[in-house]
């Protein structure tokens, strides 16, 4: 079977990295934009895999982070409110808004055209109802991170800034993006800096042992570059 261009292209970026090598992050997001060959411009996630049992509600990561470049986009937020909230958020600048009206269109027709969830505690109670379509995807509103509130206007703000929210999956993987393939160097390396930092802070007293086990940083179509865990071990146990 002849391989796709697509295949070639893929093959060729990965036998530019060194997989016995674990680099820099700054030569990490280098290397990602030389082999960049998709004709879009790309988003860029940096993965790692913590030293955590996510079996143990007491070992889960989990929290938000603004990134001091954002994202490259616009990220579209669903407002679930009631009464003044909804226009509070309508002024904030939210791309949907609405109550029990939004909820029961997402039930009927498992919509999830928006990147973030935002509810008022008043409305907690029907959002509830929409764990199967929201869960997930990530997209269910929690007080943790910020997107239960009656502070509807602030939580925009952030999630338009730039706002990330990481945690483990069930493999204890932290998936987050950082940006995109066309942003400077030093842009990428501040975001994934500041993502790295912020799981850090997040490891949970009952984690022993090695926190960051592995770390790494890809491109939509590109390939996987292995980050040197030397500096991010230091900072663990700062």
């Amino acid at each position: 079977m002849a391989i796709s261009k697509g295949g070639k292209n893929i093959e060729k970026a990965r036998a530019q990295v060194k997989n016995e090598t674990a680099y820099q992050l700054k030569d990490a997001v280098e290397l990602l934009q030389k082999v960049k060959f998709a004709k879009f411009d790309e988003t860029v996630d940096l993965t790692l895999r913590l030293g955590v049992d996510p079996k143990h509600a007491d070992q889960m990561v989990r929290g938000t982070v603004v990134l001091p470049h954002g994202l490259g986009k616009s990220k579209k937020v669903l407002v679930i409110a009631s009464g003044e909230k909804i226009r509070e958020a309508e002024a904030a600048g939210a791309d949907f808004v609405g109550g029990e009206d939004m909820v029961e269109k997402i039930q009927k027709e498992n919509w999830t055209d928006y990147d973030a969830v935002i509810s008022t505690p008043d409305m907690m109670r029907s959002v509830g109802r929409l764990g199967k379509v929201l869960g997930p995807r990530g997209l269910s509103p929690d007080p943790k991170t910020g997107r239960v509130t009656m502070d509807v206007a602030k939580a925009i703000q952030e999630v338009k800034a730039g706002k990330v929210e990481f945690r483990t999956d069930k493999t204890a993987l932290v998936h987050v993006p950082v940006g995109k393939i066309s942003f400077t160097i030093d842009k990428l390396v501040d975001n994934a800096s500041t993502v790295i930092t912020s799981v850090v802070k997040a490891k949970p007293a009952a984690a022993k042992g090695k926190y960051i086990k592995a770390c790494y940083l890809s491109s939509t179509m590109g390939p996987g570059v292995s980050i040197s865990t030397a500096e991010l071990e230091a900072a663990s146990k700062a």
